[in-house]
């Protein structure tokens, strides 16, 4: 696998340098712990493309808490009937704490960091890309609470283990899952050194170099197809005209 010249030593020290000029470079990893009664559902989403490179280049770090291991008695219920009657089952107060204070406490006392804890609600703010940014700006450790069944119990907020609701738009999913895939997958593109050069994301839709508006039309070859033509200024190598173009196209 190696040269048989380099000794045992030598790539272990190859191997701590690496990971010390990554850490120079682009700082510490960003750590997501993800909450959740269905670990499963995040194979694919986070396992491929981009995100996959980040944890493999050790600038993303991510795991899964299977919220059942928290759940009470033989069957490990984590859910039960609400109070005042209604339809469906909310997710109980003591199974939720146990299951946030059983990530962030160890590690909290160990690194001395603080967890950002978010939960996915219709109720939360909605996610936009200043959020997005915000959040990857100021926190490099996440625990994500993903809900289930009708809510949780609005305990766990008002306790003080949530620290802020986020909804990703004005409709119901079946659970916390899928936003918090959005999030991850949004932050991560914040995180320097996850998409290669740097300017990637600061011209991308909604981007405060963009005013937060939308991005201008992009073209690639052949420069007709079907009667359908590549705009002549992109053609004509005139930057500044080119970027005139670009910046009148913004949404």
């Amino acid at each position: 696998m190696y040269p048989e010249w380099l000794s045992i030593g030598d790539v272990s020290v190859l191997l701590i340098m690496a990971a010390l000029y990554v850490i120079f470079r682009y700082g510490m990893a960003m750590r997501i712990d993800i909450l959740t009664l269905f670990p499963g559902m995040f194979q694919g989403p986070l396992t491929e493309s981009i995100l996959k490179r980040a944890v493999d280049q050790k600038l993303l770090e991510i795991h899964f808490h299977d919220l059942r291991e928290s759940g009470m008695g033989n069957y490990h219920q984590i859910d039960d009937s609400p109070y005042g009657g209604g339809v469906g089952m909310i997710m109980r107060v003591d199974v939720l704490v146990e299951a946030i204070e059983a990530v962030s406490g160890k590690l909290k006392v160990e690194s001395g960091k603080l967890p950002h804890k978010i939960y996915f609600s219709p109720r939360g703010k909605k996610l936009k890309q200043g959020m997005v940014e915000k959040i990857a700006k100021k926190h490099d450790w996440l625990i994500l609470l993903c809900g289930h069944y009708e809510g949780i119990d609005q305990r766990v907020i008002d306790g003080g283990w949530i620290d802020e609701e986020i909804s990703i738009g004005d409709y119901v999913l079946t659970g916390g899952e899928l936003p918090a895939m959005v999030l991850i997958d949004a932050v991560a593109r914040q995180i320097p050194g996850v998409l290669g050069k740097e300017e990637s994301s600061k011209e991308e839709s909604f981007s405060k170099a963009l005013g937060r508006r939308k991005e201008y039309p992009h073209y690639t070859r052949p420069e007709e197809f079907r009667g359908l033509r590549v705009p002549d200024v992109l053609l004509s190598g005139n930057h500044g005209e080119i970027e005139k173009w670009r910046r009148g196209q913004l949404g």
